[in-house]
């Protein structure tokens, strides 16, 4: 799709050189970057907004007397997409050309809906993206929602933007922590399997952690006798190994099952056991080349005054490496697996200066690419009775939530009389759910703490996922019902949409682009989804006062159908990048 906006940027800055030229203005005083495009507040002060104050110094003149130089050359007619340009005080507003804007909208949704959107801003960088990186101790819990939805949007988000992407997950498998979990199931577990118990099996492995949590308490020794089942795991005790490898195959086992719930992929596995020693041989490479340094106890250390911050181990006296060292291993085995020009971490706030110090390392072990790392950091997600803990087992698992969730969504399709009007009501209600949940995780900016309410999520009306869903829903029923068909929208004569509402929609449909490429660049799906609930108002602001195909002539039922059809394709990529399932009934 042309740029537009760039189209009529460009024009502007001419305009402006042109202007700066005939005032007898040294053009190298003149910063055309500073001046950027803003929106008016209606149709009917323009399209798009350009300030002139940051010209006043270069022109030595008023910013008012520089928009009406420039608002006539622009009305002289040096770009096919200007209407019009005006002077508004110290702003030039432009006004688009809207049957040439319509025509291209509508000549890329109906060639190929599926690609509108998609752009090649980031065509030839490889972005590797981290997400979830599950412990397998126990089940995935709501702050993995949202670090799921968060890393599965921002990777399809990229690779609209034409990236491409390899989303990847790192399963930690290994710890004192997974230790605890092998170790109450050893002393209290009697052979039990998830099939005896009747339990998923990463449920049946979570319920052992709790089981630890209390054991401890009781038990002082409790603590140690995990940390030496530790020690005997790293020393390849066969009958440890064994109880291992069956509790994480249960409990990944039973992950894989809700990421197929909650339709999360990944293209590439990594597993901590089999890389928490790989820093190890690059941090003694770094101590020979004189990086890093011996500490008195004989601890390896990196000074990090470089970046404000103090020192920090890197291998212990004893020679074993630290999460840090595992990740430097990690980050570096990665890059040789697929060599990318960017990663994304998408990791918990709470991690920061644990990043902040990876990638300071990698850096000054002299990997070039560590200057592309970046750390997505996200809030915490609470509960509006309080915080989650998982080693006391009052964490809001992501099965039962679901399930919750879809439970209160059938009983609502149940209460609207819409469960008979859907093939398959259950499907229906799972959809929903999903619809809800990912669009609550993802409404709010990442950095921020949110609190999480169910009841709230499912709201089929305000700022929710179903909410979303009902206007598609609504949507493909007013086409159905139509019989109208997106192949014919070719011959429709587009200035049949002449009203300032018909415009709106029309340009809210254009900027969709514009807005995948800046949540991709920002990391921010929050805003994608913003978008997305203003274009759902407009919608049914204009659904509601305006007739679409009742009573209205032919020609111009099948312009307001089409650009219905618009809206919907819009809709249905919109949903995609941010996992929320589309419903053409509901």
């Amino acid at each position: 799709m042309v740029n537009i906006k760039q189209a009529v940027q460009d024009a502007v800055s001419t305009a402006i050189v042109q202007a700066a030229a005939e005032a007898g203005v040294d053009q190298d005083s003149i910063d055309l970057s500073q001046v950027i495009v803003s929106l008016p507040p209606s149709s009917d002060l323009g399209d798009l907004a350009f300030p002139m104050f940051p010209l006043a110094r270069g022109f030595r003149s008023a910013p008012p007397a520089i928009a009406t130089a420039v608002a006539a050359l622009l009305a002289s007619g040096n770009c096919i997409w200007i209407a019009d340009a005006r002077a508004a005080g110290p702003y030039v507003n432009v006004f688009l050309h809207r049957s040439r804007y319509t025509e291209l909208i509508a000549s890329d949704l109906t060639s190929a809906p599926e690609k509108f959107g998609r752009t090649s801003r980031y065509e030839g960088r490889k972005v590797m993206v981290e997400f979830s990186c599950p412990n397998t101790n126990k089940p995935l819990h709501l702050g993995h929602l949202r670090n799921n939805a968060l890393g599965s949007s921002v990777a399809r988000l990229y690779a609209a933007a034409g990236a491409e992407v390899e989303r990847v997950n790192l399963i930690n498998d290994r710890g004192v922590h997974i230790c605890k979990s092998m170790l109450a199931y050893r002393e209290f577990g009697n052979g039990a399997t998830p099939e005896s118990a009747g339990m998923k099996s990463d449920h049946f492995v979570g319920s052992w952690y709790v089981r630890f949590a209390q054991w401890a308490k009781e038990d002082p020794s409790a603590e140690q006798r995990a940390a030496e089942m530790l020690q005997q795991w790293e020393a390849g005790d066969p009958e440890v190994m064994e109880l291992w490898r069956t509790m994480n195959r249960w409990t990944i086992d039973g992950i894989n099952q809700t990421y197929l719930r909650t339709g999360i992929e990944f293209d590439r596995v990594y597993y901590e056991s089999e890389t928490y020693l790989s820093g190890r041989t690059e941090i003694m490479e770094g101590l020979e080349r004189g990086i890093f340094y011996t500490a008195e106890d004989g601890a390896i250390m990196v000074d990090l005054a470089e970046i404000g911050l103090d020192t920090k181990v890197l291998l212990r006296k004893d020679g074993t490496s630290l999460y840090l060292t595992q990740d430097i291993g990690t980050a570096i085995a990665r890059h040789r697996d697929w060599p990318f020009e960017q990663m994304v971490y998408v990791v918990g706030s709470e991690q920061q200066y644990h990043f902040h110090v990876l990638f300071h390392v990698l850096k000054k072990l002299g990997y070039t690419w560590a200057e592309n790392l970046y750390h997505l950091s996200y809030g915490m997600v609470n509960l509006p009775d309080g915080r989650m803990k998982s080693r006391e087992g009052t964490v809001v698992d992501a099965d039962d939530l679901l399930s919750q969730l879809t439970s209160l969504a059938l009983a609502e399709l149940e209460e609207r009389g819409r469960d008979s009007e859907v093939d398959d009501p259950q499907a229906t209600a799972h959809a929903i759910a999903l619809g809800a949940l990912h669009y609550y995780l993802l409404m709010v900016t990442p950095n921020k703490d949110m609190v999480f309410d169910p009841s709230e999520s499912l709201s089929f009306t305000g700022n929710t996922g179903p909410y979303l869903q009902y206007v598609g829903a609504r949507i493909s029923s007013m086409m159905r019902k139509a019989g109208f068909d997106m192949a014919s929208a070719a011959s429709i004569d587009y200035d049949l949409l002449n009203m300032d509402s018909e415009w709106d929609l029309i340009k809210a449909i254009g900027r969709f682009p514009e807005v995948v490429e800046r949540s991709a660049e920002g990391y921010a799906p929050s805003e994608l989804a913003g978008y997305l609930y203003d274009l759902g108002k407009s919608f049914s602001r204009y659904y509601h006062d305006t007739p679409v195909f009742q009573g209205v002539e032919p020609a111009t039922a099948q312009a307001r159908l089409a650009l219905c059809g618009f809206v919907l394709a819009v809709m249905r990529q919109g949903f995609d990048l941010l996992g929320i399932p589309f419903l053409d009934r509901m």
